[in-house]
């Protein structure tokens, strides 16, 4: 067994790991899991966990990932290159994701979605069923993606976030919400049916408050907070921040 491998883990000899894979004190890792090189696996965790919905699709993890310690991921799902979690992460089967998701400690997504490039969930982040994520987008603490129009029942009508979308803390967005693209939600809020782009929307139930431009930095320069690709930059590749520097 590998120097990166703790002795207390148990590692299926028919699961694939890439050189420079790590895995941490009594982590288990089972048949039908892909992971590439350079990632990191903490402890206690359980990846590629089998059940009846995963259709014994494999769980492929791209390379440099760390998975950090107390996490579950179920096989059937599939992430790019550099996802990243906190501790106590559960990601169940059919979840589809692009490079760079970060998922917050106590994160949960719960299956058959998917989610673009460089996203970002906080802490205590509920990805419910059929949500379909684009790239860049921004979950805080505790917002919730919801899915069942009248719970509880089989009917599933998942969220739809557009790229660069941000939702603050604490919000609910109710099944079939379509969150447009640059649309930033407010704290606490509850929304439901279709945005506008590049709109602020906020209340129980969220309505329209002004366009996202006319927000400024509360740092004394004045400048607009919207779009946040004008002024944030931490964590993203420096090509992807030229282009964004280019429009």
């Amino acid at each position: 067994m590998s120097d990166l491998i703790h002795p207390s883990a148990i590692v299926s000899n028919k699961a694939q790991l890439s050189p420079g894979v790590s895995v941490g004190p009594f982590t288990i890792i089972h048949d039908n899991v892909e992971i590439g090189e350079g990632t990191s696996i903490g402890a206690y965790c359980e990846i590629g966990l089998s059940n009846a919905f995963s259709e014994s699709k494999k769980l492929v993890i791209g390379k440099n990932s760390h998975i950090r310690s107390h996490s579950v991921f179920y096989e059937g799902s599939e992430f790019g290159e550099r996802l990243v979690t906190g501790h106590r992460v559960t990601v169940r089967e059919k979840t589809i994701a692009g490079k760079n998701l970060q998922i917050g400690t106590l994160g949960d997504i719960q299956g058959h979605c998917t989610i673009g490039d460089y996203v970002r969930f906080h802490s205590n982040v509920h990805i419910g069923q059929k949500s379909t994520i684009g790239n860049f987008v921004w979950i805080f603490p505790y917002v919730v993606l919801t899915n069942d129009p009248h719970p509880p029942s089989e009917t599933l009508i998942g969220v739809t976030i557009g790229d660069y979308a941000a939702i603050a803390t604490m919000s609910v967005i109710l099944p079939g919400a379509v969150v447009a693209e640059g649309v930033l939600v407010g704290a606490h809020s509850s929304l439901k049916g279709e945005t506008q782009k590049d709109w602020v929307y906020a209340g129980s139930p969220a309505k329209p408050i002004c366009p996202t431009n006319k927000i400024k930095l509360q740092d004394g320069s004045s400048r607009n907070a919207y779009p946040w690709t004008e002024h944030f930059h931490r964590g993203y590749p420096e090509e992807q921040v030229n282009n964004w520097n280019k429009k």
